[in-house]
């Protein structure tokens, strides 16, 4: 159990730590001089083998908010601290209302400097902290009175706190490693070490990690848990490790950074949607409004762009999307506090929803349908259930959820995520780093609206084979990679439903024609390609004889081609395909003859000029039924005709 101390400046959090567990947290020179605390300390008292309790001792001076919102990222219980001599100061109330934020919903109470004041003091403090604690989950929590200087209601106190401890489960861990940084140095024959809370998963001696934003790589040498040796640690454990790798050293990673399992990718966010409250006492907060961002150690400044108002009101939620002007790491379910513009109070909370909102659509009723499932799946009291998101994913995505990119955002591997999906029903898709779920419903509907598009273009395309598949795939569902498309294809071309023709895709019975106007055209040109077998007349000249547009004309004889009854020789020219078989056979004649097609004796055998028999050649290696040798042209695949 990781406990937090929480209270305004001066009302004895550090010595009341020293009383319970021997351990001064104050470890640098200027706090020890000063008697300050400025940055964040730990103490891991020496316990039985059967539990384990850690403290992290936090800033109370209101400049030092920064450094206290990174240490109690990672706790799980809090230690209210109120003098007595003061009683409920500002910055007790603001660390309460962080430590509510961050949904740490367990605590103790102690009232410190009991021996300075007199009984009537105790309980004027005493209604002021039941106050303070009335609408909370601490609201029936006993109040401990005590004094680090005579030793009052120490040992009480400590008693409750070990008990507390002994009775708490460890959190089960659950997906890939992930721990914010909170503290980088190099130790004398170790190197870097890093420290933070174990915020997910798990971490073993010589597992590989990746550093963000660096995105160096590196190796977990040692580790220390609760500020002992050890091989392991696992969610909510207070963590040292000591890493190496190429590259790896104090200039690598400072606070704020991530150390995360290999196999989590860590893209740089800069836009994320949140679902965001306000506290009571803070001021209304506009669309587009400047703030202060925390996020575990992290502390970033950036925008709120509220997706459901113009304005959101003290003590009311809505959803939002935080615009980073500084990149940052987070998964579903992390919580931040929000800062006003000039760091001076804060303002609220928020919960991560989703890292990779889309640029457009952000205020769909779609989008804001699914971001209302991600948030109900982080308040939920049982832990995270991704149960809903899921099932709102599989609606509202036709075109498949994809796997990889939720299994980011949520902190899981797509394996488990993907067989989660098939829990739900849904049948999942796979190929390569391709991964997506359909519901039975969304295949079935993709799959009739595949047949329909084909169904379509045989109508407006009668002369064409079928539909090119990736052209298919653009008409049927642009955004889906085109291996997957593949995948969704094989089921209709085995059972006889879809016949592929090359890259072409068509309906079984479908037989490729002309439309009547085009065969009516064709059969007034066929003649004259036919009278002049080796040298028919150019396009243009097609189009006067019958007195034709030229572009209808190119349009018919690029149709016939497709067909298969005349050969695109060159741009203006079409060759039946007829003609085009019997200059194969001649090629492989004079092959045969003279070893190779000279342009010469190919000219004189078919009759024509020279720069038509030298395009004719360049059309047959074009097409790679010859490859020119110098100025002669030798048969490369006779298979093509024969």
């Amino acid at each position: 159990m990781i406990v937090g101390t929480a209270g305004h400046v001066d009302h004895g959090k550090t010595a009341l730590i020293h009383s319970l567990t021997g351990i001064s947290t104050d470890r640098l020179r200027e706090e020890q001089e000063r008697g300050l605390t400025i940055e964040a300390g730990y103490a891991y008292p020496e316990m039985a083998d059967d539990f384990e309790l850690g403290f992290i001792d936090v800033p109370g001076h209101e400049r030092f908010i920064h450094n206290m919102l990174s240490g109690v990222a990672g706790i799980d219980t809090m230690l209210l601290v109120v003098a007595a001599d003061d009683g409920v100061m500002p910055q007790t109330r603001e660390h309460m209302q962080i430590l509510r934020l961050l949904g740490i919903d367990r605590g103790v109470v102690a009232l410190t400097k009991c021996d300075l004041v007199e009984r009537q003091r105790l309980v004027e403090v005493h209604e002021q902290i039941q106050a303070l604690l009335a609408d909370s989950p601490l609201a029936d929590s006993r109040i401990f009175e005590v004094s680090s200087r005579t030793g009052e209601g120490i040992a009480a106190l400590k008693e409750e706190l070990w008990r507390r401890a002994q009775a708490s489960d460890a959190e089960v861990a659950q997906g890939n490693f992930r721990m914010a940084v909170d503290r980088a140095f190099t130790k004398t024959g170790s190197g870097l070490v890093v420290t933070g809370t174990v915020v997910a998963g798990e971490i073993a001696v010589g597992d590989s990690v990746r550093l963000f934003p660096s995105d160096h790589e590196a190796r977990v040498r040692g580790l220390r848990r609760q500020g002992r040796v050890a091989e392991r640690a696992r969610q909510g454990d207070r963590l040292a490790l000591n890493l190496a790798g190429p590259g790896i050293d104090r200039e690598t990673v400072q606070r704020g950074d991530w150390v995360v399992a290999q196999a989590l990718p860590t893209p740089a966010l800069t836009r994320v949607d949140i679902a965001l409250e306000l506290l009571e006492d803070a001021p209304p907060l506009n669309h587009w409004s400047g703030v202060h961002l925390h996020l575990g150690a992290s502390h970033v400044i950036g925008r709120i762009s509220l997706l459901e108002g113009q304005q959101l009101l003290p003590g009311e939620r809505m959803l939002a999307q935080m615009i980073l002007e500084t990149p940052l790491h987070a998964c579903m379910g992390d919580r931040v506090i929000v800062r006003d513009h000039g760091a001076r109070r804060t303002i609220g909370g928020a919960i991560v929803l989703d890292g990779t909102p889309p640029r457009r659509g952000q205020r769909s009723p779609a989008r804001l349908q699914w971001l209302q499932s991600c948030r109900q799946a982080t308040m939920s009291s049982t832990g995270m259930s991704l149960d809903e998101p899921l099932r709102v994913a599989l609606m509202l995505r036709q075109d498949g959820p994809d796997i990889y990119g939720l299994a980011r955002n949520f902190n899981r591997t797509p394996a488990s995520l993907a067989r989660e999906f098939e829990v739900l029903g849904a049948r999942v898709i796979s190929a390569g780093q391709d991964m997506r779920a359909f519901s039975p419903q969304a295949l079935e509907a993709l799959r009739e609206r595949i047949l329909k598009v084909v169904t379509d273009n045989h109508e407006r395309e009668p002369a064409m084979l079928g539909t090119e598949r990736e052209r298919l795939r653009r008409q049927v569902m642009p955004g889906l990679p085109s291996a997957l498309f593949r995948q969704i294809l094989q089921p209709l071309m085995t059972a006889g439903m879809l016949k592929q023709h090359g890259p072409f895709l068509s309906l079984p019975e479908h037989q490729a024609a002309l439309s009547e106007e085009d065969e009516r055209i064709w059969q007034r040109v066929q003649p004259y390609l036919t009278a002049a077998p080796f040298d028919p007349p150019r396009v243009r000249d097609l189009a006067g004889l019958e007195n034709i547009e030229e572009a209808q004309v190119r349009h018919v004889l690029s149709l016939a081609a497709r067909l298969g009854r005349v050969y695109h020789v060159r741009r203006d020219h079409f060759f039946l395909a007829r003609s085009v078989h019997d200059m194969a056979d001649m090629i492989r004649q004079l092959e045969a003859q003279q070893g190779a097609a000279h342009v010469a004796s190919f000219r004189d055998r078919l009759g024509i000029g020279r720069k038509l028999a030298v395009l004719i050649l360049e059309f047959f290696d074009r097409i790679g039924y010859t490859r020119r040798v110098r100025d002669d042209h030798v048969v490369r695949r006779a298979d093509m005709w024969h």
